[in-house]
């Protein structure tokens, strides 16, 4: 009989399987047909009425926007400068494609607002329906189309004012074939913020053109998404900040398209984006930016700010996310955020990371302990090494994952159990985890404590790991790259400086300090040099112990 576990691990792989992907899979090739082209086309209506909702809630970048006039784009860590139509450019990947094909860089044109940006949206408009008009497995991906036909709605004022008849025939023609497309196959869309925007796609589209024929059937599919993604405190069930961010910007689009058109949204709405605000700055460290777990990146704390003011949701102050299984721990300007729940479950943990257990710990606006982050270039094996347990700052046993990570994508066995307990007292925080994603594979039992000092110039930590003997293991903790680093006291230190000048130490008892090298992901597009603690050692059978100290000079 095989073990749980193992069971697991297979049952997990069993629930990818999803027979509505499977026949969307074997339908790719009658998409490619003329004679589905003319399934998209028939019933389109000409002269058709369009009446967008008004929509024009995210600034963009007039810097961004003059050099796309110039034929020069930066996505998903890549420039490729002087073309004329990003689609067929030498050198892109697929996730360039993808990424230049959902038209969010309409927001820099708009944002330019001459005469030259606006020509150059028509321009670019025309060439990608000249190339990928028709149906394209890139392109035409259920999210990339919802928010390539959000963008081109959102901002179709811009785009059309001054636009001659046939062009503005030609664009809301591409409108109803991609949005008939789309409601045939949005079932087929990934688990998570990727189906909701989507949906929104849909939403805008019907607003727009069938104003509001369809709307009953998409609010219910609206409301569906909402109860099976917002987990009791707010968060996504994926329980990635980047996510968290997405999902509710989609959110407060929507809300905004109903507002514009005076039509009600679903009660369940409003709830959702008065729920989601809070746990969007849960996530926040003192720089404005995002935590690094799951597959997040830092983002841009401007965007943040606007989401936030957007969702018009009272500022709650949030500490412990027990649905999510994420902490806060605040005293004075020192933050720690800590990972001490389960992972999500499969299909919404496509991008997740075994990250379990690990924290991130700032000083006011300066990072001193990060997790590796998120790398949104083409590399597979970038994207399979920033998943691992050994990017991120916690413990690794043997080198191997607490939960296991699947080229493919999400995750076979897993964590099964994990608990946590929070303390406060005098203004001192503690916190102690624990999970068993070490349990199968090893017998062990990987159980953390955090105490943050009520001053913040001390954080203390006891790895503890219980179970079988003879094991290595290592405790991990990454340094910022603005963080200087070197080895004190014959190795028995580490004294660190922030930008600031600030000094911080490290000491450990139970293992043997290193600095080693590292990588920083977090800014999403660029891979950054740093620098590791790590802090070597054994298990013995019962109870192993390393402790260690962070403190302010």
């Amino acid at each position: 009989m095989r073990p749980h576990w193992l069971m697991g691990g297979l049952w997990s792989r069993v629930l990818r399987i999803s027979p509505a992907r499977i026949i969307f899979s074997l339908l790719n090739p009658f998409f490619r047909m003329s004679l589905y082209n003319l399934t998209l086309t028939r019933g389109s209506r000409q002269n058709v009425g369009f009446l967008p909702p008004k929509i024009d809630l995210w600034p963009g970048d007039a810097g961004r926007g003059a050099t796309i006039i110039d034929g020069d784009f930066e996505l998903a860590g890549k420039i490729i400068f002087e073309t004329n139509n990003p689609w067929c450019a030498v050198g892109s990947s697929a996730r360039w494609k993808s990424r230049v094909s959902d038209f969010e860089w309409l927001n820099d044109l708009q944002a330019l607002g001459t005469d030259n940006a606006r020509e150059r949206a028509r321009y670019l408009i025309r060439e990608w329906m000249k190339t990928d008009g028709r149906w394209n497995q890139i392109s035409w991906r259920p999210n990339a189309l919802g928010t390539r036909i959000a963008n081109w709605i959102r901002h179709s004022d811009f785009i059309l004012s001054g636009s001659e008849a046939s062009f503005k025939s030609a664009f809301i023609n591409s409108l109803q074939r991609q949005a008939r497309h789309l409601n045939r196959v949005s079932r087929n869309t990934l688990p998570g913020a990727d189906r909701v925007s989507a949906l929104k796609g849909l939403i805008l589209a019907d607003l727009a053109i069938h104003q509001s024929k369809n709307q009953r059937k998409l609010q219910r599919k609206l409301v569906t998404e909402i109860k099976k993604q917002l987990l009791e405190d707010g968060c996504s069930y994926e329980r990635n900040p980047s996510q968290q961010l997405n999902l509710l910007k989609d959110l407060i689009d929507i809300r905004a398209a109903y507002r514009s058109k005076n039509d009600l949204p679903p009660p369940e709405l409003k709830s959702a984006i008065e729920s989601m605000a809070p746990m969007l700055r849960f996530f926040r460290h003192g720089d404005g930016m995002l935590a690094l777990f799951n597959g997040g990146i830092e983002g841009e704390d401007w965007l943040i700010d606007v989401v936030l003011e957007r969702a018009e949701a009272p500022a709650k102050p949030t500490f412990s996310a027990t649905a999510a299984g994420f902490e806060r721990l605040v005293a004075s300007r020192a933050l720690v955020l800590m990972d001490t729940g389960k992972s999500p479950p499969p299909g919404p943990d496509l991008i997740a990371h075994a990250g379990a257990l690990s924290f991130e710990f700032s000083i006011g606006k300066e990072r001193l302990i990060v997790n590796c982050g998120a790398h949104l270039g083409d590399s597979r094996d970038w994207r399979l090494a920033q998943r691992t347990t050994a990017a991120h700052s916690t413990v690794s046993v043997e080198n191997i994952n607490s939960a296991e990570v699947l080229k493919s994508g999400g995750f076979g066995n897993r964590p099964q159990q994990g608990s946590y307990q929070r303390q406060e007292r005098d203004g001192q925080i503690w916190i102690l985890a624990e999970h068993d994603g070490y349990k199968p594979t090893f017998g062990i039992i990987h159980r953390r404590r955090l105490h943050l000092d009520g001053t913040g110039s001390s954080l203390r930590g006891e790895d503890t790991l219980l179970g079988k003997g003879g094991r290595k293991f290592a405790s991990r903790f990454h340094l910022h790259p603005a963080v200087r680093a070197s080895l004190i006291k014959g190795g028995q230190a580490v004294l660190m400086r922030l930008p600031s000048g600030e000094g911080w130490r490290f000491q450990a008892k139970g293992g043997v300090i290193n600095l080693q090298d590292s990588v920083y992901l977090g800014a999403g597009d660029r891979i950054k040099r740093t620098q590791q603690i790590v802090v070597s050692a054994g298990t013995n059978d019962g109870e192993t112990i390393v402790k260690w100290m962070l403190s302010r000079l």
